[in-house]
């Protein structure tokens, strides 16, 4: 049986786990939001004309990007399911997870096969995707990123959310998808 030291030191762990490992997934989208907005705030700066076509596409844009990227795949995927793994480690932290927490809070390792593969998938698409976006030129860029900023505010707001949630009722109500 563990004593009250090893607990302490166990829940301890588990909670700088958690922030870590939070901190580092949010601090990602963070880090993508920052990259978007430049070009996006270039185009609406009024260097450029913008025509009706460049307002139509973008908020066609906005609305896809936030439905498909914001609400179907940060709220209803990515965002609850880095809340519960976080979440996980304040139980269930090891030296090697509090280590590498961030790349387990994203699912990069101690996941599920098909978990790994659609991670690594993303990640390959996403690069793509942006990569593909820098040799579009300007006013198109700054439209299209618009909604790639809806999309990435959402995330990261839901992603906070669920934290929260997740923190404040002590109950991860999402499958982690952790193997051990």
């Amino acid at each position: 049986m563990k004593n009250a030291s090893d607990l302490y030191l166990n829940r301890t762990l588990g909670t700088v786990g958690t922030l870590w490992g939070a901190a580092g997934a949010i601090t990602l989208l963070g880090f993508a939001l920052l990259r978007m907005t430049k070009p996006m705030l270039e185009a609406f700066s009024g260097a450029y004309e913008l025509g009706i076509a460049h307002y139509t596409v973008g908020g066609l844009w906005v609305i896809f990007m936030g439905y498909s990227e914001g609400y179907k795949g940060f709220q209803k995927g990515y965002s609850p399911r880095v809340a519960a793994r976080a979440l996980y480690l304040r139980d269930k932290c090891t030296w090697i997870r509090l280590l590498l927490a961030p790349l387990f809070c994203l699912g990069f390792i101690n996941s599920t096969k098909k978990r790994r593969i659609v991670v690594f998938v993303l990640l390959t698409v996403i690069t793509l995707i942006v990569v593909l976006f820098k040799y579009i030129p300007q006013p198109w860029r700054g439209v299209l990123d618009l909604g790639v900023v809806v999309g990435l505010s959402w995330g990261m707001i839901a992603t906070l959310v669920f934290l929260i949630k997740f923190w404040v009722a002590d109950e991860v109500t999402y499958d982690p998808e952790v193997v051990e």
